[in-house]
Parts: C-alpha cells; structure tokens; sequence
C-alpha cells in the first residue's frame, strides 16, 4: 500500500528511522544512561532508582552471572513484577549477552514449567512470593536452571522502609506461601558479590537474540517470538521518533507505568523507551489495587500514563480518581485491546486529555500503529503505521484490498520478528517468505491511511455464513447505562453456525436487569443476526495480568 498516511504525521516525526543506529539494545540504554547519570530513571512506592545507580547495579548483575558461568546467548528468565529490581536484572542480563526471557509472575507451575523448557532458560529471577511456583516447575526435572536468584520487593529500598514493606509483604499481607530451593541465591547477596567481581563487556550483534517473549496465550498455548536487537532498538526508535517532539514541547518527564514490564507493550514504550528518553517511569506494581493506585498518582506530578481498557475503565470508575491532579499529564496512551468510545469519553469528561490509542502484537516487538500523540479527541481508530513500516489489507487469498474494504491487516518492519523458537510450522503461518507478518486482526484504511481494527480474526463468529464482529456488538452493549464491563464470544450451535453470547458486568447498584431490555436495547443499533442470543451476568470478566479479557475462556465455559 502507498503510504497515505505520511501526510498525516505530526510535525517533526519522521518517515523513517535508521534500525541500524545501535548494534543492540543495550549499547542504547548505556548511550542514555551516559547523558542522565544525575536524574531519576524509576520510582516505585515512592523510592527512587537514579540512572548512576542502575548502571552500577546492573553491571554488578552482569559481573555476577559471569562469574556463574553465564555466557552470550544463554537464556534468562525474568519472573518480577513491576518493582525496581526488574530494570536492574534487565539491563545486568542484556549487558551479559543473555536472551531474556519475560514471564507472568502469576503463571501457574505448569505454565512456567512450558516456558522454561521450551526457552532452555538457564537462570531466573523471582520475588519470594512467587518462588513456590519455580519450586513446584522444578520438581518435574525438566528444566535447564542452574540459578535461582530471589527477591523481596523492598529490597532496593533504603533501610527501614525495606524492613518495613519486606516484614509487611511476609507476615501481615501474607503473600509469600512455604517454598525451599536451597541453591537459591538472595538478591541482595547478588549485587555485593557482583560489586566484587570484574565485569566483562560482551560484543553484541544486531542479530543476536534479545528476547525470547511469550505470546500471552489467549488464544492458545504460548510460543516464543524471536526479537533480534535489530528488531528492538528498531520499534523503541520508532517510538522515541513519535514522543520526542512531544517531549521537547512540554518535556515527558515522568510516566505511570501500571502495565507489567514483563509485557512487551510496557516494556518497549515504557520501560525501553523512556530510559532512552532520560526520562522516569512510576512503577506500579498492582494496578488491580485501585486504591493504592490513586494514592500513588497523587504522590507526585506525571506528564503521561499508559494502560488497556479495562484499567482506564476501573479508573474512571473511582471516586479518588477524580481528585487526582491532571494538570501536568497530556498523554494518556492505550493498547493491548481496543478502547471503547465509551471509556475514551469518560476518560476525557475525567482528566480532559484524550485517550490516544495505538496498536501492536508480541510478533512486531510491539508497536505497529499510533494515533498522532497531540490529538484532541479520541479517533476510534488505532492510527497510523509508524515510521518505516509498511501495511497492506488482503483477503483470503492474498490480495490486497482497496481504502475502506475489510480484510485481514498485514505488517512489515524492521520490528518485525525472526520467527517462533523452536517452532517453524508456526513461523510460515504468520510470516511470508517476502517478511510479510499476518497479524491475524481484521482491519480497514480510511483515505487518509488510518487503520482501524474490526475484530480479531480468530475472535470472528460465523452466524448463519453471516460474519460477526465482537468488537463491534461490544461497543453497542458497553454504551449501556448498566453495564460496567462487557465480552462477546461464539457459542457453537450447528454444524457451521454459532450463536452470539454477551458476557456482562453490572455496574455497582443495578442488581439485575431483564436480558430482553438488553436485547431491545442492541437492537436499536445491530441487525437482527448480530443481537446476542445468549446472555450470562457475571461478577468478574476472566482477564490476563495486564487487563486483556480471555474470550477463549468464555468460549470454554
């Protein structure tokens, strides 16, 4: 496709960036390290990490693993969440040559023991909370570990407050269950020993593996993407070319970060990129604790936030929020599911920014597409490719398909992955052999070069040989006055048809609500095939850790 959109991009952004500018990833983080030494790189519960000290922790960390025997290439998994330690084991691992490997600190036993073995991780990193999950995916021998590194989540705090949060974390909150891995080696202990040994720089190639990072498996079992170097200092360029005339207009100087670091929509915009921007990341470390959440907000003034639906949802939802300062914040970004025009309103009503929304996928390292970040409004659409990407809508054959008609959206970048690990069936799936990456979602271009997402193609359901489109049916049923939180699915129902199933969340004080006044009410807006048949109310929406709903499990149920 003709790339349209170019006319529409923000002064100062770019056509196209230079993926070769770095040879990796941690070549870029030490140039910005270098230039910020004096200023703060992450905050969490009020303690502040600075860029001196993470460029000495992390190469005692590098030193460490060294001296452990690790060497360019061997797999590491990062098993945190989001407290100080995750940047400081992160950058120690990538200054070591290690592939990453980021995993959900709530996987069960099971789910751990998959990723270990099929990445042949040689090391992980853990909070004390977490560590009898590892105990319990070690038991089955068929892992490659030969450390175990754990943490307590004060530890990088000062003296007491460590004490303090560490004994509250044990013995009030009660989060860390019974676990004994007695070859395990204590965090702390980690960095005064790194400090000691000499740290070898690694020579590390723009095609060298940087992570190893898990689908989230919403729709299946977890397969490892292959991100090179190229393909990550790739996107967070792509990214920086996006937020630096921003950030040079009214300086984006602080970010809350809620979205787990472990997932690469907050990894790459948030962690990756705002180290290189020299800029500071508020970590949250549990965003489902919206009390919490608010206190943290109003600790100290923050220019941006990013989040999925679900959390600006939840926000919007509370009454503290409203009381938060929004003075200083003029981005609100948001990813990893589509945002409802319902949400995007009450956010504004709220804060008075706009919700900006972008698009994305583990396979492109993530970022495919933004909206402009000095937007007034919300555009419902998941905006533009960014630089040096180019798209194309096809149908079922592969043919390309003209501005507006609806078709299978296809991406090809620099930040485009290598392929699946150890797994090339999958990878010619997804990938052409031009490098064609098949994203799976269901698109259309507007004349202007805005892409919009109708659904995705997995999620379709087939009423009827009528297509029907969730996304879609969702925002009709999210408008309602009653509903909080809303999914729709495909329920089999004959052979080549299925039914359309609305799972819904009532909004606190509506007790129940007749399933024909939702139906009558869809019907105002949907054709008669579109209207769901079946409707279930529910407490909760099953989601992953980072808010995405698990449609797959409701289709399950």
């Amino acid at each position: 496709m003709e790339k349209i959109w170019l006319e529409q991009y923000q002064d100062g952004v770019p056509g196209e960036i230079n993926p070769d500018s770095y040879a990796s990833v941690a070549d870029m983080l030490n140039a910005s390290i270098q230039r910020n030494l004096d200023k703060n790189a992450f905050t969490n519960m009020g303690n502040s990490l600075d860029f001196a000290s993470l460029d000495k922790k992390s190469k005692a960390v590098a030193a460490y693993l060294q001296a452990r025997g690790f060497v360019k290439g061997d797999r590491f998994a990062i098993m945190l969440p989001n407290v100080l330690q995750f940047p400081v084991m992160l950058l120690g691992a990538m200054r070591a040559g290690l592939v990453i490997v980021n995993v959900n600190p709530l996987y069960t036993a099971k789910e751990l023991r998959h990723i270990l073995k099929d990445s042949s991780a040689k090391g992980i990193v853990t909070l004390n909370s977490f560590a009898h999950t590892v105990e319990k995916a070690m038991t089955a021998n068929e892992h490659n570990l030969d450390l175990v590194i754990t943490t307590e989540m004060g530890d990088l705090f000062p003296t007491v407050k460590r004490c303090l949060v560490n004994f509250v974390v044990k013995h009030v909150k009660r989060m860390e269950k019974k676990w004994s891995i007695s070859s395990a080696v204590k965090f702390r202990d980690l960095i005064t020993q790194g400090e000691i040994f000499d740290f070898n720089p690694v020579d590390i190639g723009s095609d060298d593996i940087a992570f190893l990072q898990y689908t989230g498996g919403t729709t299946g079992r977890a397969k490892g993407a292959i991100l090179t170097n190229r393909n990550m200092v790739a996107n967070i360029s792509q990214i920086l070319a996006l937020v630096t005339p921003l950030h040079k207009e009214n300086g984006l100087n602080t970010i809350i970060t809620p979205l787990p670091l472990y997932h690469i929509f907050s990894l790459v915009a948030n962690c990756l990129t705002f180290m290189c921007l020299g800029s500071c990341s508020i970590l949250i470390t549990n965003p489902r604790d919206i009390k919490t959440f608010v206190k943290e907000l109003k600790r100290q003034p923050f220019n941006g936030i990013t989040g999925v639906n679900t959390l600006f949802n939840a926000l919007v939802h509370d009454d503290n929020f409203k009381t938060v300062d929004f003075s200083n914040m003029f981005l609100a970004l948001g990813g990893g599911m589509s945002i409802q025009s319902t949400v995007a309103k009450e956010w504004l009503d709220v804060t008075g920014v706009p919700l900006t929304e972008g698009y994305g996928l583990t396979e492109a390292s993530p970022v495919v597409c933004v909206n402009p970040l000095n937007s007034d409004r919300y555009t419902g659409s998941i905006g533009l490719p960014v630089p040096s990407t180019d798209i194309f809508i096809t149908d079922s054959y592969g043919n390309e398909l003209s501005v507006g008609e609806e078709g299978e959206l296809w991406v090809k970048g620099p930040q485009v992955m290598k392929g699946y690990w150890n797994n090339p069936e999958e990878t010619k799936e997804v990938i052409t052999e031009s490098g064609w990456l098949a994203t799976g979602d269901i698109a259309k271009v507007d004349e202007k070069g805005y892409v919009y997402i109708v659904d995705r193609k997995k999620d379709m359901i087939l009423v009827s040989g009528f297509n029907v489109y969730p996304n879609e049916v969702e925002e009709v049923l999210a408008s309602h006055p009653a509903i909080k939180e809303v999914a729709v699915v495909g329920v089999k129902y004959k052979d080549n048809t299925e039914l359309v199933k609305a799972c819904i969340v009532l909004e606190d004080g509506y007790a129940k609500i007749e399933k024909k006044t939702i139906t009558d009410f869809c019907r105002e807006s949907l054709t008669s095939y579109k209207i769901p048949r079946m409707i279930e109310f529910m407490d909760d929406l099953p989601k992953t850790n980072v808010g995405k709903v698990l449609r797959r499990e409701l289709r399950d149920e």
